[in-house]
């Protein structure tokens, strides 16, 4: 008997084969990449808290305690979140100088990865606000009309109408918020830093929020058209004319009374 020949194979038998292995490689891909990079960014946040407590430890623990407690001198950080500290830390008024009714704006010595860092550690400590994202704060399209109407039902006692900032009792006082990035006036009001209250979401919504960011830009921003001159709380250029009411008027009358007493001493002789 005749021997069968082998089967040929057909033509796209090796393109079938390669569709099903690059099929099969997908599907253990879908399987087991999102646990990947769940175990990846849990590494990395591990990683930034552990450099975090580093930079806490060297900056912070002296006033705050070495668990973030609090002592003396400094409060608990516990619960504050890493909203908190990005804005603090973020805009240079931590680590403080020195003690006192309130700690001011000043250069910031860290940079935003080692911010970062140090909101990571701070955030393990216990559940609090966090960073908010450029779709949080960013003002495009808000409302400014109604930004006005909330800041000045909510802001204006302390930071003056415009944001130009006033004092307070017991050497405390309300900061400018000119140069003040979105980012961290919508941290501020999440947070209630030092003497200022909180509104959380609950309180005042992220709509609302934003609204009051467009308005503080607006009336106090880089593009804020100036009215010129020594303006009083941006009232405009006011103060010249109290300059002149007060002294010019004065001096006025001083003189009219030097002549006059001239005048009566000059008739006596």
């Amino acid at each position: 008997m005749k021997k069968l020949s082998a089967r040929r194979r057909h033509p796209l038998a090796a393109v079938v084969v390669l569709l099903l292995a690059l099929a099969a490689t997908g599907g253990l891909y879908a399987a087991f990449a999102p646990a990947d990079k769940a175990q990846a960014d849990e590494t990395a946040q591990s990683l930034a808290i552990d450099e975090g407590k580093k930079l806490y430890a060297v900056g912070c623990s002296s006033c705050h305690g070495t668990g973030g407690q609090g002592t003396s001198d400094g409060p608990s950080l516990v619960g504050v979140g890493a909203a908190a500290v990005d804005f603090q830390v973020g805009t240079g008024r931590m680590p403080a100088q020195q003690p006192g009714a309130q700690v001011p704006r000043k250069k910031v010595i860290y940079d935003q990865a080692e911010i970062d860092q140090l909101a990571a550690y701070v955030a393990s400590l216990g559940a609090g606000p966090a960073v908010p994202t450029e779709k949080q704060y960013n003002p495009e399209g808000a409302d400014i009309g109604k930004g006005g109407e909330l800041f000045r039902s909510n802001c204006a006692q302390c930071h003056n109408f415009t944001g130009e900032g006033g004092a307070l009792t017991h050497g405390k006082f309300a900061p400018t918020l000119e140069d003040v990035s979105p980012k961290h006036i919508y941290e501020a009001m999440q947070t209630g830093p030092q003497n200022m209250p909180s509104f959380p979401d609950t309180t005042m919504p992220e709509k609302e929020k934003k609204d009051i960011i467009a308005y503080i830009d607006a009336v106090n921003g880089e593009k804020t058209a100036s009215p010129g001159g020594l303006k009083l709380g941006g009232l405009g250029p006011v103060s010249e004319g109290l300059f002149a009411w007060i002294f010019g008027l004065g001096a006025m009358i001083a003189v009219a009374v030097w002549v006059a007493a001239r005048t009566a001493k000059a008739k006596k002789s």
